[in-house]
């Protein structure tokens, strides 16, 4: 996993593309092929002191349609089955979750987030969002829910689909 520091422009980007200014950004964890940012990695404490367990996020607005056409289409309850199906998967699923809480607690630990990842992890799919950004962000292979996810919606990270004032 690499996490670029932010640039101000990564930052301008990241606020166009979720409509809010940034918080407590650790750095960029993905960007697009044409190198705009994916995925932010955030502090998990906030400035403010609120606990904030989703270390990594998704920002890029293509990935985020994508993925919710996905979840409504349901998608969760075909990875929800195969956690319940397929050992293996759900083994693998547990230690993504670890790793998860691994690379958020490197830049902090937090009580009262502490166990706690993203997503749904380790038992449940909760959100193709946050699951999806883990993979993005540390690559394939570790979030097999994430990768399948990835695989299965209409964007891709190796096409670049974003809006010109965001590149």
């Amino acid at each position: 996993m690499t996490i670029d520091a932010a640039s101000d422009r990564d930052l301008e980007i990241m606020q166009i593309q979720l409509g809010r200014p940034m918080r407590d950004v650790v750095g960029v964890a993905a960007r697009c092929v044409c190198g705009a940012p994916t995925v932010v990695a955030t502090k998990p404490r906030l400035a403010d002191g609120s606990p904030f367990p989703t270390f990594y996020y998704l920002t890029h607005p293509g990935a985020t349609a994508a993925l919710s056409t996905l979840e409504a289409n349901g998608f969760m309850v075909v990875e929800q089955n195969k956690l319940a199906e397929q050992p293996d998967f759900s083994a693998a699923y547990r230690a993504a979750h670890e790793a998860y809480i691994i690379d958020r607690d490197r830049h902090g630990h937090v009580a009262e987030v502490h166990g706690i990842s993203a997503g749904g992890m380790p038992t449940r799919v909760k959100c193709l969002h946050a699951l999806a950004a883990h993979s993005l962000a540390v690559g394939p292979g570790v979030n097999l829910v994430g990768d399948d996810a990835l695989t299965a919606c209409s964007w891709s990270p190796t096409r670049c689909v974003c809006a010109p004032e965001t590149r």
